[in-house]
């Protein structure tokens, strides 16, 4: 069986004349979190949409769970997929129960799963306050929330912590790793910054220009530096694979 729980081989979307991601190779092994990390406007959330299907591939493969991501297959194997991409939706003048109840309709789970992700992200005692009224860092909460209804195997997290206050990414960063250690969910989580995904991240993937620069586990990427920023500053800045 594939040790991959998410792969990628040689992914490619083309926008107009450019490659937004060209050749991309990603593989991300299973029950780990996988800190997705460049610069602003590398191709993170372009790859990220690739992979769930909210846009189309120029060219390449994709797999999840070991299968081949096809017309056939690509709605069954997105089951086993909760994703958070961009900015948390949902209405503001409804609350965040209601807000949950609209995504348990759509995704067709049980009605007692709104408990228990609500109370996973800590948002159940504040379940009945609107939308609207809610902070970042809880918007960002109910996304996870919302994520997790029908217990997925696989979490995908664009920019979680971008915009929160130190309290709500500790928050985040915490949560991330409780999934992963406790639910053995595979995370994948994307950010510009080094130091959020050293925080959260077992594995990373470094993305610049569309391209995968180094792909394996933070500590030996910290083995080919003298520190991981010397590492990714080198590769980012000289374009160059480690």
């Amino acid at each position: 069986m594939n040790q991959y729980i998410i792969e990628t081989k040689n992914l490619s979307k083309k926008s107009g004349s450019a490659y937004r991601v060209r050749n991309l190779n990603m593989q991300v092994p299973k029950g780990i979190v996988y800190g997705f990390l460049g610069p602003n406007g590398a191709g993170k959330t372009t790859t990220l949409k690739l992979i769930l299907g909210l846009i189309r591939q120029t060219d390449g493969e994709i797999s999840i769970l070991g299968q081949k991501v096809s017309a056939s297959t690509r709605l069954r194997l997105n089951r086993s997929i909760g994703s958070l991409i961009e900015n948390p939706g949902g209405y503001g003048h409804l609350t965040g129960l209601e807000n949950m109840q609209i995504i348990q309709k759509l995704k067709g789970v049980p009605k007692d799963a709104i408990t228990s992700a609500l109370k996973t992200v800590r948002l159940y005692e504040q379940k009945d306050k609107k939308l609207k009224n809610y902070s970042l860092g809880m918007r960002q909460r109910l996304g996870i929330a919302m994520a997790l209804l029908g217990d997925p195997d696989i979490l995908i997290l664009d920019e979680p912590t971008n915009g929160l206050d130190p309290s709500g990414i500790q928050e985040i960063r915490t949560l991330i790793r409780t999934l992963s250690e406790e639910r053995g969910i595979t995370i994948i989580v994307s950010s510009h910054l080094l130091s959020e995904v050293e925080q959260m991240a077992d594995y990373v993937g470094i993305i610049h220009h569309g391209h995968m620069l180094y792909q394996g586990r933070l500590d030996a990427l910290e083995k080919e530096s003298q520190t991981l920023e010397d590492a990714f500053l080198q590769l980012t800045e000289g374009g160059n694979s480690l």
